[in-house]
């Protein structure tokens, strides 16, 4: 019997958790802690960091962990980096579960741009209203271009707001196409930035943002060490069973 650890925090490893504790496949779900009050999870749960990858690669001996699932967010990079290192150096197989990336469709207007500091950058000019959904943690890089009205839409009260000009708004999502776009129209958006996350959960902005035809400036995912990946939680099961 496997004994799986969840690297979590999105609908994708939530339902991978509800999956394998119907099927009672033992499982520990991690929590990076980005959020102040996380999803409850049908499998025990855990928050916070490892300590890098000695303290991931330490866990997953002190814990007997059999298997690693990455089901992090597309932009958690360095998390993603030390789940390929950690599983490398104690010999535990690795897979992560994710989600295509969002394309452009007809009647979208993207800029695309390599990372963050690409979007601050091109942030630059006239003033603008922004409707800036990169999550709080990013908020301080964006502070070198003051000159915006930010409209934020966070799921927890941030401890500061680097903008002189804001409307912050605290609500989970998912959201859909009909609210975001009201959203938009109320604070009388012009551009929206966002990061490529993919998947369903986040996406009725861009739907918005073309209904409304406003411009994206969309972030690209950033480059990750070679791993297996499945898009499917039934794909990871049967990874699980023949692994």
């Amino acid at each position: 019997m496997p004994n799986l650890l969840i690297l979590g925090g999105t609908t994708e490893a939530n339902a991978l958790a509800k999956s394998v504790s119907e099927q009672a496949i033992p499982a520990t779900y991690s929590y990076a802690g980005r959020v102040d009050t996380p999803r409850p999870q049908p499998v025990p749960t855990r928050v916070g960091g490892f300590g890098g990858t000695e303290g991931l690669a330490r866990y997953i001996r002190d814990h007997e962990i059999s298997h690693i699932v990455d089901a992090t967010h597309p932009f958690a990079a360095l998390m993603s980096r030390n789940a390929v290192e950690a599983c490398a150096s104690t010999a535990t197989p690795l897979a992560a579960l994710t989600r295509p990336p969002w394309v452009a469709q007809d009647g979208d207007s993207w800029q695309h741009v390599p990372d963050i500091d690409g979007a601050v950058d091109a942030l630059s000019g006239p003033a603008q209203r922004v409707f800036l959904a990169v999550g709080r943690m990013h908020l301080q890089d964006f502070a070198a271009q003051p000159q915006h009205h930010y409209l934020l839409r966070l799921v927890d009260e941030p401890e500061t707001v680097p903008f002189p000009n804001r409307d912050v708004i605290i609500s989970r999502g998912p959201f859909t196409e009909i609210e975001d776009r009201g959203l938009m129209e109320r604070h009388g958006t012009q551009l929206v930035v966002s990061k490529n996350a993919g998947g369903i959960g986040a996406r009725a902005k861009l739907d918005a943002a073309r209904a409304l035809g406003l411009p994206v400036l969309m972030i690209d995912r950033p480059l990750l060490l070679q791993r297996t990946e499945f898009e499917k939680v039934s794909q990871v099961l049967d990874w699980l069973v023949h692994t």
